[in-house]
């Protein structure tokens, strides 16, 4: 009768310690997998987080570059004004409209030079605002040949209106300058 009761205290003895292996190697699995997604969502938290940070900075640079473009704007609406050109009868930002019609103005006609050179040198209100639109231009696509990693984005503003513009108003107000 001992060796009865001894063998069933050690038949359930040996099957608690099998359950207890068991259990413990399911809760090992099981943290390992635990292990696996969280590790997985905190690498997804981090995409996120750069993802909203790149969206941020976007529209903070939007945000940035569209006071530029306004300013900009402001400076050349006088400028428009005296060398009776019309903006382009398009759907972009009032800026590039006003670009495209300066620079459709100077395709057609190349007179246009000579008239803006002539209001620079006799109005200093549109001498300012030439020199202020070439300096807020000039920094405008500095700033953005120093952001822009791949250079694609101030390679376009480079050799697109903006480019091209600045190279019109620096010909007018040298030509101007020289006659002094």
């Amino acid at each position: 009768m001992e060796n009865t009761i001894v063998l069933i205290l050690l038949s359930i003895c040996t099957f608690g310690i099998l359950t207890a292996i068991f259990f413990t190697l399911n809760a090992n699995k099981n943290i390992r997998e635990i292990a696996k997604t969280l590790t997985y969502q905190y690498n997804l938290m981090v995409k996120i987080q750069n993802v909203l940070k790149n969206k941020f900075s976007v529209n903070e640079t939007t945000d940035k570059a569209e006071i530029i473009y306004q300013d900009l704007l402001q400076d050349l609406i006088p400028i428009m004004a005296t060398m009776n050109v019309m903006p382009r009868n398009t759907s972009e930002h009032p800026l590039w409209r006003a670009l495209g019609g300066i620079m459709d103005e100077y395709a057609k006609n190349p007179y246009i030079l000579e008239k803006l050179r002539r209001a620079i040198k006799l109005d200093p209100n549109i001498a300012h605002n030439v020199s202020h639109y070439l300096n807020r231009a000039n920094m405008f696509l500095q700033h953005m040949a120093s952001t822009d990693t791949d250079g694609i984005l101030a390679t376009t503003f480079t050799d697109g209106l903006l480019g091209q513009s600045l190279t019109f108003f620096a010909q007018a107000q040298t030509l101007a300058n020289s006659d002094k």
